[in-house]
């Protein structure tokens, strides 16, 4: 098992080397950076360009496992504008492109949703029709990911979409492919289940695994918490984990991360996810 930190924590704009070198130097194993409009991954970028974060990465003893995406926030997979869906697949495509020059071996995806209040453009989506759009442009992307070896991985957001686990397992058991799984965030899913019981029950179908933590108590973006400092049970996390037999990237994701000085998430997280690997060998 290996640890990794993810670019989620940081704003689209910043200074990749200073941050690879805290990651570095924290002795994490990876960096997930993440794709957007008009920040340092992005979609008019060429091929050297890109290769050049991967060499900043690995200068610094760094594998870059995942890539992420900001841009469907603003551009709904499952939109009613036909536009917007195209333009929604033309990223995820330019991502499985971005995230093989990278060395990267899955995406992390949001399957689109039916009413998000803080998405740029809410809309409002019917679940049926959501579920529909969105089985067609992942059995059709399943394609673009066999073609470059790299896996799609869905997580589970606040997207009122694709909600129990039953569900999001009956999807990709219907698209069959071992190119197209989940991303499980542990903490994503504390406002409406167990994660330990979506990890039994998605099994081998999740690809990574983002570590996050949640106060059930509070409400919204701020009930999200340094690890351990939550209400996810991590000790029956690991027990799901090692039960699948998962032993990939533990991968940190600090949203919102600190307002001030959020560099230091990378330093004071860092013992937590040294607990949670101790805690996997152990069992």
């Amino acid at each position: 098992m290996k640890l990794g930190y993810s670019l989620f924590s940081f704003s689209e704009n910043i200074d990749l080397k200073n941050v690879f070198s805290d990651i570095s130097r924290m002795k994490y194993d990876g960096v997930e950076p993440v794709l957007s409009k008009e920040g340092y991954l992005n979609p008019s970028m060429r091929e050297g360009e890109v290769l050049e974060i991967k060499k900043m990465a690995n200068a610094n003893g760094l594998e870059i496992p995942s890539v992420g995406v900001w841009s469907l926030w603003d551009n709904n997979p499952v939109s009613n504008d036909l536009s917007i869906r195209k333009k929604a697949e033309d990223i995820i495509e330019r991502q499985l492109e971005f995230a093989s020059i990278l060395g990267a071996d899955t995406i992390l995806v949001i399957p689109g949703y039916t009413n998000c209040s803080f998405a740029k453009n809410p809309e409002k989506v019917s679940y049926d029709l959501a579920y529909d759009r969105a089985y067609e442009l992942f059995f059709k992307l399943e394609k673009v990911a066999r073609k470059y070896k790299v896996s799609i991985g869905i997580e589970n957001v606040w997207n009122k979409f694709l909600l129990s686990p039953l569900e999001i397992k009956q999807f990709l058991d219907d698209i069959n492919s071992e190119y197209v799984g989940a991303y499980f965030d542990v903490g994503n899913i504390m406002y409406i289940g167990d994660p330990s019981d979506y990890i039994e029950i998605l099994g081998g179908h999740i690809k990574k695994i983002h570590i996050s933590d949640y106060r059930v108590e509070q409400t919204g973006l701020g009930a999200f918490v340094d690890i351990f400092a939550g209400d996810v049970d991590f000790l029956e996390v690991i027990k799901a984990l090692k039960k699948i037999g998962y032993d990939d990237y533990l991968t940190l994701e600090m949203l919102p991360n600190y307002k001030r000085l959020p560099e230091l998430s990378i330093y004071s997280n860092k013992p937590a996810m040294d607990r949670l690997k101790s805690m996997y060998e152990k069992i």
